[in-house]
């Protein structure tokens, strides 16, 4: 039987254990009951970032971006609907480097939208610049496969 994965609660940050095989049966969070996923990127903070990378054990897809960069207002829907597609076997979270200055010079953020993808807090690939939904979810299949 294959070991639980570790899903952090978008709503209230609690560490929720579930088994692969009920990933996909909407689990709710044993603290606050919310859905633990629901199709949309989670807007997360440093603390919020750091938390998914130390406890949770599903990969992460971040979003580095900013209100007033135009190309990430246009990609926007795309990573959203990106979510829709990857999970709940991946994470999808997104970042405003503007809030979250120190975040983005400790990954050395020179350009956004930048898409990083995580796995037990080491980063597996980026790539900066407009992405269509369909590269985005190819992108991430090719890496963890």
């Amino acid at each position: 039987m294959a070991e639980s994965e570790i899903v952090i609660c978008p709503a209230c940050a609690t560490a929720n254990r579930v088994p692969p095989a009920r990933l996909r049966e909407t689990p709710l969070c044993g603290k606050c009951e919310k859905p633990l996923f629901n199709g949309k990127p989670v807007a997360i903070d440093n603390a919020g970032f750091d938390r998914l990378m130390r406890l949770g054990t599903l990969p992460v897809l971040v979003d580095f971006w900013a209100e007033w960069c135009g190309p990430c207002r246009m990609m926007a829907s795309q990573f959203e609907a990106a979510a829709a597609a990857l999970e709940p076997a991946v994470r999808l979270a997104k970042v405003d480097i503007e809030a979250e200055q120190a975040l983005a010079a400790r990954y050395s953020i020179q350009s956004i939208p930048t898409i990083a993808l995580f796995k037990g807090g080491r980063e597996l690939g980026r790539q900066s610049g407009l992405v269509d939904r369909v590269a985005l979810v190819r992108w991430v299949q090719a890496i963890l496969a």
